[in-house]
């Protein structure tokens, strides 16, 4: 975990990288709960046995968007700012899915501090976050996400 003290240590970081997290399973009763909690059912993320059959992936595969929603969390299990109130996820300004992530991969990120912007009562802070499946050749997610701290 890194522990991040102060906007002036956030500002000493912009352009390195500033964590990699542990990894994170994806299994197919994730991959149900986030079909049901989104309407989206599409078969190749649900029907195990046709995408067997008729996948190009070989199996079932988490929905793009699932991989991007683990976001929040991956960023909060491997960076601590414990002097910051309040932190606000803010937006994104780019999102990529290079590659599919198979049900049963795991997967982690890796954050790039890209700008720190002053903003009241804190920062705005965008991160470039790579997140990888293990035993890949290329990432699963690339974003740009932007979020804003209070002090």
């Amino acid at each position: 975990m890194r522990e991040i003290a102060s906007v002036a240590e956030l500002k000493s970081l912009v352009g390195q990288e500033v964590a990699v997290t542990d990894w994170v399973g994806i299994s197919q009763e994730r991959v149900n709960m986030f079909a049901d909690a989104t309407g989206d059912h599409q078969w190749i993320h649900l029907d195990v046995e046709r995408s067997k059959r008729e996948s190009p992936y070989g199996g079932t595969v988490a929905h793009g968007f699932l991989t991007l929603s683990l976001l929040p969390m991956l960023v909060e299990s491997a960076v601590s700012m414990p002097n910051c109130r309040m932190g606000v996820n803010y937006g994104l300004n780019k999102v990529r899915f290079p590659a599919p992530v198979p049900v049963g991969s795991r997967v982690r990120a890796r954050m790039v501090l890209l700008e720190v912007e002053d903003i009241d009562s804190g920062a705005q802070l965008t991160w470039k976050v790579t997140i990888e499946r293990e035993g890949g050749d290329k990432p699963v997610c690339v974003a740009e996400s932007i979020a804003r701290r209070y002090w």
